[in-house]
Formats: C-alpha cells, sequence, structure tokens
C-alpha cells in the first residue's frame, strides 16, 4: 500500500470523524478511499494542483521549485546546491539530482526550460 493511498485513508477517516459519523463510517470511508481511484476519492479542494508555464531551473528560487510535481524543499536544496557549480545547460541534467529519476523527470519535463524567464504558476481552473 503506497503512502498516498494511505494518507488519503486517513483524510477520508479524519473527514467521517470531524462529521461526528462515528468509527464505522469512518471505517467504511477509509476502506472506500483506499479502494477508489484517488480523483474520486478528494473533494475538489484537494485536487492536485494544475500548473501553468515554465520555470528556469538555473534561476528558480526554492519556493518556485517547490511548484514542480514531485519537489519538496529537500530537492529544491539539492537543485540550489547542484547548480551553484554546474548550471544546468540542458532540462535533462535535472536527472543529476539525486531523487530525481526518469519518472520523475516525466512529469516536470513540460514545466522546465533552462533560458528564459520562469512563468511558472498555479492555474486558476477557470
Amino acid at each position: 500500500m503506497s503512502y498516498r493511498t494511505i494518507r488519503i485513508g486517513l483524510v477520508a477517516a479524519v473527514m467521517a470523524s470531524a462529521l461526528g459519523l462515528g468509527s464505522n463510517h469512518a471505517n467504511a470511508a477509509t476502506k472506500a478511499a483506499v479502494n477508489a481511484p484517488i480523483q474520486r476519492s478528494l473533494p475538489a479542494s484537494m485536487m492536485a494542483i494544475q500548473l501553468e508555464g515554465t520555470i528556469n531551473i538555473n534561476t528558480a528560487n526554492q519556493e518556485q521549485l517547490e511548484l514542480l510535481p514531485g519537489v519538496g524543499p529537500s530537492t529544491a536544496k539539492k537543485i540550489l546546491a547542484y547548480r551553484e557549480k554546474h548550471p544546468f545547460k540542458e532540462v535533462i541534467h535535472i536527472m543529476r539530482i539525486k531523487g530525481i529519476g526518469r519518472k520523475t523527470f516525466q512529469k516536470l519535463k513540460p514545466f522546465l526550460s533552462v533560458k528564459g524567464p520562469t512563468t511558472l504558476r498555479v492555474a486558476d481552473g477557470s
């Protein structure tokens, strides 16, 4: 069972508990959330954020890097430290950062650039 699946189950249980549905409903909500597809088990406010634009990995700050899917504070710090010594010449070179493999790179690729301004932002959804 993945961390994400467990987290979804916990969110469902907490929501059921907060609504005063009792432990039986909380358990049922947890099972339903774990067994349902992720997109259907989360309310709209908890869906994955949608991004627009690109991020220049040679000039972005830590906060901007953390907007990228799969990049948290630790990975953002690794990117900043790496680029101090070795500016990125191609976006694929981000895979030189420990923790960014092929799968993560495929998620990041549409949002990466090595030239130009950073235009990455959270889409408004409209």
